[in-house]
């Protein structure tokens, strides 16, 4: 039975880390599609920056799925007849709630809202992940645009 439990937990485990693994929003991370596609360049001076935090659009509910199947296995193997059934319902519980708040936690990421003041003297702002570029105030930087999927990123 302990066998039958660990190889439970696994699979719910390599479900959760599945589930929320999300393409990067980086502005120097770019998708294969995007590679060898005209893209509009402008460029600009940085009039602020804010950190900020990415969340999931939609919650995938794996990390609750995930969680109470491994609570109810774990709960199920706690006393015996209608107590070991109680267990495993509240094992359940407890294992999607703790489950959903894994899912969120690591699908949740460090971003940047960057304001940019074009050359042109529009402003506006622009929110991607943090990581690989370091901007500051003031420093001059390119906005590229992708017409056709409506995306823009800043770039040094």
């Amino acid at each position: 039975m302990r066998y039958k439990m660990v190889g439970c937990a696994l699979v719910a485990t390599a479900a959760l880390l599945a589930g929320c693994a999300a393409p990067s929003t980086a502005g120097h991370t770019y998708t294969a599609s995007e590679a060898r596609r005209p893209m509009q360049v402008q460029t600009g001076v940085i009039q602020a920056i804010r950190e900020v935090r990415l969340e999931r659009d939609q919650p995938t509910n794996v990390g609750a799925g995930a969680g109470a199947v491994v609570g109810g296995v774990a709960g199920s193997n706690v006393g015996g007849g209608k107590g070991s059934i109680v267990a495993g319902v509240l094992g359940a519980v407890a294992g999607g709630v703790l489950g959903s708040h894994a899912e969120q936690s690591l699908s949740n990421r460090q971003a940047l809202e960057i304001t940019v003041r074009t050359d042109s003297g529009n402003t506006f702002a622009v929110v991607q992940e943090a990581g690989g570029e370091q901007f500051a105030p003031g420093q001059r930087v390119r906005i590229i645009t992708d017409p056709a999927r409506g995306t823009t990123r800043v770039s040094q």
